[in-house]
């Protein structure tokens, strides 16, 4: 396949009982592993502003298509999307390279399971770095059933539990349409628009704000979506009460050393409590909405670049 911008090409990498896709640069610099982590629905090309950049610093640069994304498997198992399964398969790829730790970086969904590295496998990380998606708080209720009491029925993840299969089949009905609408920069700060989000975003023949996308940028992910389909991304958001009940037991305080990077036009919610459970925490604001990486590469890489010094 043809990857823009001088993205490496993959390799397969059995870990786990699962085959990742992985891209690596700067192997030369084995002993000194960062692994950057996609979100959600996005492709290990998300990094690819980043790659180089880690490598001439240094870097043995591991990213995997996760599980559910691009050519790595797509398990029929709703649960074998849950964390335990998605940070074992980062373990297994630490195991692979031989490394004992690595510095984690994650946007999105993969801030998540960079969050969830540090909880239930510690030794195995030595920094996090998270985009976008801040740490979650536990707290004492399942989260689709407190992202429903706030949001409502229509919120995208709660509508991805409670009416499995509806916007995979949207989605895919309409993949470019879908990718195009959602991969957006200077989007105007209007109130949502009634209905599922993301079933919107597929329909509409319009969006807000300018294509963030290149068209060889944007027929990666169009092409990485047609052979992965969706449910096995959306299986992620499927197991978010699985998870909450995972991590019932485990100490909550995440001590390692993180970053935290913010897009200051995202819709995401900055923590106002980051520093109760991750004490050892920096935080940088970037002119930027969700895409923070892809909107704002030079930035974000400086920001990691410098915090990692």
């Amino acid at each position: 396949m043809f990857y823009p911008n001088d993205f490496p090409q993959p390799t397969m990498i059995a870990v786990n009982g699962v085959e990742l896709e992985v891209f690596e640069a700067g192997r030369e610099n084995a002993g000194n592993p960062i692994v950057l982590c996609h979100g959600w629905p996005e492709h290990a090309f998300s990094w690819r502003y980043q790659v180089s950049a880690l490598a001439a610093a240094g870097y043995h640069v591991i990213v995997p298509n996760q599980r559910g994304y691009g050519h790595s498997s797509q398990p029929t198992d709703v649960t074998a999307y849950d964390l335990t399964h998605l940070t074992g398969d980062l373990v297994a790829l630490l195991d692979h390279f031989g490394y004992d730790d690595a510095v984690f970086v994650g946007h999105d969904w993969g801030a998540n399971v960079v969050w969830g590295m540090a909880l239930l496998h510690p030794k195995r990380v030595s920094k996090v770095i998270a985009l976008a998606l801040p740490y979650q708080e536990r707290g004492e209720t399942p989260w689709v059933e407190l992202i429903e009491s706030f949001m409502g029925p229509d919120n995208y993840m709660v509508h991805f539990n409670r009416k499995p299969g509806v916007a995979d089949a949207v989605l895919e009905a309409n993949r470019r349409q879908f990718l195009q609408n959602l991969y957006r920069k200077n989007e105007p700060l209007l109130p949502p628009e009634p209905g599922m989000m993301m079933i919107n975003l597929a329909e509409s023949e319009t969006a807000a704000g300018e294509p963030l996308l290149s068209d060889d940028e944007l027929s990666v992910l169009d092409k990485a979506f047609e052979v992965s389909g969706f449910t096995g991304s959306i299986n992620w958001y499927r197991n978010l009460d699985r998870n909450w009940h995972l991590l019932a037991e485990v100490d909550p305080i995440v001590l390692h050393p993180a970053l935290m990077i913010y897009g200051e036009y995202d819709v995401i919610p900055k923590s106002p409590n980051l520093s109760d459970f991750v004490p050892n925490v920096d935080v940088v604001s970037i002119d930027a909405g969700h895409w923070i990486q892809e909107e704002k590469p030079e930035e974000t890489t400086k920001a990691i670049l410098d915090w990692l010094a």
